[in-house]
């Protein structure tokens, strides 16, 4: 069960290091409203689990960083907005970032990169050079690496998400997303994941094709 008072702190103390200058307002009311979202009853895998684990990975990474506080802003705002049976929960998670940042004192040019990266959730495919996307993505998708009891109980969360699709049509929309991600030259972007995470993914992600199939 995540923690709720680590997690406000965490927040806390992501946005002063990225709002420029002292003082603005109490970030309290921008974590609360967060916190909420994240705790929407239509979640099962896009949880606070799910972002504590990408904060954590976040900070496995942020050595790739460019600037790691932005990263992890990120990360607070890439599934703020989640329904299951939308396509756009990227952009309108990036434009809630857009419109809460400036008002909590967050920079222009910080505020846009915060909703760039969460723009990016949607392909997971950063530019080369892009230090601060490839630590997001990889911190994301970290979850394709998990041991096989984690791995299984993620594949069973996105199923419980996604109840209300009919098992054969979950099977073959999960089967072409599976073979989009086996047909990337690398699923990971920074030299840590790719050294550590990418050959236990492409495991986890073939069992799991195999297993649809049956």
């Amino acid at each position: 069960m995540a923690d709720l008072d680590v997690l406000r702190a965490r927040f806390v103390r992501t946005l002063e290091g990225v709002r420029s200058g002292a003082g603005g307002p109490d970030p309290s009311p921008y974590a609360a409203n967060l916190l909420a979202r994240w705790q929407e009853p239509q979640r099962h895998y896009h949880t606070l689990a799910h972002l504590t684990a990408v904060l954590d990975h976040v900070d496995t990474l942020e050595e790739y960083a460019a600037d790691a506080d932005i990263v992890r802003l990120a990360a607070w705002f890439h599934d703020a907005v989640y329904l299951p049976d939308r396509s756009e929960n990227e952009e309108r998670s990036a434009r809630l970032a857009e419109r809460a940042l400036p008002e909590a004192g967050v920079a222009p040019d910080r505020t846009a990169e915060v909703a760039r990266l969460v723009r990016l959730t949607v392909t997971h495919a950063p530019e080369p050079g892009d230090a601060n996307g490839a630590v997001l993505c990889d911190a994301d998708l970290a979850i394709l690496a998990a041991p096989p009891s984690a791995y299984a109980a993620y594949t069973a969360a996105v199923r419980e998400e996604y109840h209300f699709v009919p098992n054969d049509a979950f099977r073959a929309g999960r089967s072409d997303i599976l073979r989009q991600l086996l047909a990337l030259p690398s699923l990971f972007h920074t030299p840590r994941g790719k050294r550590e995470w990418e050959a236990t993914a492409r495991y986890n992600l073939t069992a799991e094709l195999e297993m649809l199939s049956l």
